[in-house]
């Protein structure tokens, strides 16, 4: 079975220092690449930096009319709230943070929590009255209908009529 390995790029702000000890590889390594070869060993330690959730919508035009995913992992109905005031489209919603126990390490914590809002603006020809959304496998789709007389018709043109 094979290893994780999780890297991720930090500023290089480790400052040259001159030691005896200077050429040891891994110092080198932490003075000229600013990387640690060592520090995806320990564990991670947690601060108090705010951590956003912030799901990514996709918006796409059919012909029947707009439709809305977005990804909302480990999300319930009752955490989602989705408005419709005028032509503004309001979906928000907050995700809660895990129970953490004083006695746990963690060494990778880089899943989001907290609250979030959107809003998009709809055209006017959307029928507000049968906007549908469902959340299934943690992906929350809206269906905005068109209007039925806001649906294009094709209108055939015909070739030699007899005139009248």
């Amino acid at each position: 079975m094979a290893n994780i390995s999780v890297r991720k790029e930090e500023p290089r702000t480790m400052p040259i220092q001159s030691t005896a000890n200077e050429w040891e590889p891994a110092r080198l390594m932490r003075q000229f690449f600013g990387w640690d070869p060592f520090r995806e060993m320990m564990p991670m330690l947690r601060s108090n930096e705010i951590t956003t959730f912030a799901p990514a919508f996709d918006v796409k035009e059919t012909k029947e009319g707009y439709l809305f995913k977005a990804d909302l992992p480990g999300m319930k109905e009752s955490d989602i709230d989705i408005t419709l005031s005028g032509n503004r489209l309001n979906i928000s919603g907050k995700r809660d943070a895990e129970k953490q126990e004083k006695t746990d390490t963690y060494y990778m914590y880089e899943r989001s929590y907290g609250s979030f809002a959107r809003s998009f603006t709809l055209p006017e020809d959307v029928n507000a009255q049968n906007i549908h959304a469902e959340l299934r496998d943690g992906v929350l789709t809206l269906h905005v209908p068109r209007k039925p007389d806001a649906v294009p018709r094709q209108i055939p043109v015909q070739t030699n009529v007899p005139k009248a």
